[in-house]
């Protein structure tokens, strides 16, 4: 529930710090006084749209703080911790700040936030129903949203919300595939073409390099044959080569290294030389044995260098970049082929809309329950709002498929004993539609998560007995929530466990809104304002006395 309420320079209000209790309680005052300046606060810190006219004159800006004990549901508690925005265990903090330029701030237990987490967080802390909320009642959206709030179905429209648009997705899906059925399987035709070239190919890098060297080798084969064989010649073939006068020199210095030894390590390296030589010749000897003079295979490599060039050109692409365009190509024919497969699209699509009529009708037979139990409920509480033998209904009319479901919600309702039930729009006057929408509101409240129900004069256009009856209904709504209501009514206002007068002054030539706490005789001063308007006589004291003597 709200435990504080404290604003600064807003609208009309200076400064001003508010301490709320459990059960029922009422703000009353002049008309014009500020009561629903409160109310409007709240809901500014709720998370409502920010404007820079609440900004008091005068002051560079205004802000609102609300504190709550955290005694809704543990789902919030739970948000919080996901959001990283929980604070001191047990209590929520909310706060806005409005500069004068229009910009706005919003924290939530001291840290940062967004106007749509303060929304998120007071959905799961107070119900506001606002003086206007019964002109909402004739639109069949808050119908059907009101029904499925009564019937706990609102997870399952949602569900059936999203159902219907993927449905709506999976059919775009293949009406777009069909429409460009012909520019899709163009480009199916070029990747395959694509895929089918490089996949003939076999095409690697390491191939690629490798033949490469191929060709090298056999465009030049007779020169490597005749420069080898001219190399061992040159080391080991006549009387004049490298080897014989190795063998000439080394039989020299064996003579010489007989007269010193100190010659014998150069000796030994003429001899390591000769060795190495002598294996060189012969290795140059086989390796122009193994050289294969053979066209063909030079031919062959010719032609797989053309052809290998050859795609790379058609596909504007460097051979060593073939490779990566397959697999890239290969991804998008599967992609392609996907896309445009129009039977596993329709498929798709007929799956989607059985998913969603499942929904759908499980929803539809929920709201058909629900509908009679909740025309019940409010046929009951229009016989205590001076509705004596009234009707209350609330239609399902089938339409087609739509997001909301299979049927559109119509309240009907018949005020009077004899008259036939009519659409709500059609039918109630202003007064009664005052307290058809009261009555719904209670019947409603009571399926409510929220702990904080805030009623903004629902109660006008009543009096006499209904208005004492309106004074229960919401006192009997305060023993189980905590309940807020800015009244004109002297009926209502004493019933309330706790009682505010908003009063309105002029300080330093500005209007200023004051709210005090009553307690006994400021309270009967209240009410027999409430009762005799201008004049208070000790008439109009006694009666207030006798309406706070009465509440049981």
């Amino acid at each position: 529930m709200i435990v504080s309420l404290t604003l600064s320079d807003f609208v009309l209000v200076d400064r001003l710090e508010l301490d709320f209790h459990a059960g029922f309680s009422v703000l009353t005052g002049e008309t014009g006084a500020g009561k629903s300046i409160l109310l409007d606060a709240l809901s500014l810190v709720l998370g409502e749209r920010a404007e820079a006219g609440v900004v008091r004159e005068g002051s560079q800006r205004a802000e609102v703080a609300a504190e709550f004990s955290l005694d809704g549901p543990p789902e919030l508690a739970t948000w919080l911790e996901e959001n990283d925005l929980a604070g001191e265990e047990g209590f929520l903090l909310l706060r806005r700040v409005i500069e004068v330029s229009g910009r706005s701030r919003a924290f939530i237990n001291g840290r940062a936030a967004t106007a749509q987490q303060l929304k998120v967080a007071g959905e799961y802390l107070v119900d506001i129903h606002g003086q206007h909320a019964h002109y909402s009642l004739l639109k069949s959206a808050e119908q059907r949203r009101l029904l499925d709030a009564y019937a706990g179905s609102t997870p399952l429209a949602a569900d059936t919300a999203r159902a219907f648009r993927a449905w709506q997705e999976a059919r775009a899906r293949r009406e777009n595939a069909e429409s460009r059925a012909g520019e899709q399987e163009a480009e199916r035709e070029r990747l395959t073409w694509t895929v089918n070239e490089l996949t003939t190919l076999a095409f690697t890098p390491e191939n690629w390099v490798a033949l490469q060297e191929e060709h090298r080798r056999l465009a030049h084969a007779a020169d490597l044959l005749a420069g080898s064989q001219a190399v061992a010649s040159q080391l080991d073939d006549d009387g004049d080569c490298v080897l014989f006068r190795l063998r000439d020199a080394r039989g020299k210095l064996s003579e010489l290294a007989e007269i010193d030894p100190g010659l014998g390590e150069h000796l030994a390296m003429l001899e390591n030389a000769a060795d190495t030589l002598q294996e060189a010749a012969r290795e140059l000897t086989r390796y122009a044995e193994r050289i294969d003079l053979d066209p063909q295979a030079l031919a062959g490599a010719e032609a797989r260098i053309a052809a290998v060039q050859d795609v790379a050109r058609k596909l504007r692409l460097k051979p060593e970049d073939l490779p990566e365009h397959l697999v890239a190509a290969s991804a998008q024919l599967q992609e392609l082929g996907a896309a445009g497969d129009l039977e596993a699209l329709r498929r798709a699509e007929a799956e989607a809309e059985t998913g969603y009529r499942r929904l759908a009708v499980q929803l539809s037979q929920i709201r058909n329950e629900a509908a009679g139990r909740l025309g019940g409920a409010i046929s009951s509480a229009m016989q205590q709002l001076a509705m004596p033998g009234g009707a209350f209904e609330a239609g399902l009319i089938p339409n087609e498929p739509a997001v909301h479901g299979l049927e559109d919600v119509e309240f009907r309702v018949s005020p009077h004993a004899g008259q036939s039930l009519k659409p709500l729009a059609k039918t109630a006057s202003g007064g009664e539609l005052s307290r058809i929408g009261l009555g719904l509101q209670t019947v409603l409240s009571g399926v409510s998560g929220a702990p904080t129900l805030i009623f903004d004069e629902v109660d006008s256009g009543i009096g006499g007995g209904v208005a004492e009856i309106v004074g229960r209904l919401l006192a009997e709504l305060g023993q189980t929530r905590q309940v807020l209501c800015v009244t004109h009514l002297p009926q209502v206002a004493a019933r309330a466990a706790q009682h505010y007068q908003v009063s309105k002054t002029t300080q330093s030539g500005h209007a200023v809104s004051r709210v005090a706490k009553l307690e006994s005789e400021t309270r009967v001063e209240e009410i027999a304002r409430m009762l005799g308007g201008v004049k208070i006589t000790d008439a109009t004291r006694e009666h207030a006395s006798e309406m706070l003597r009465g509440v049981p």
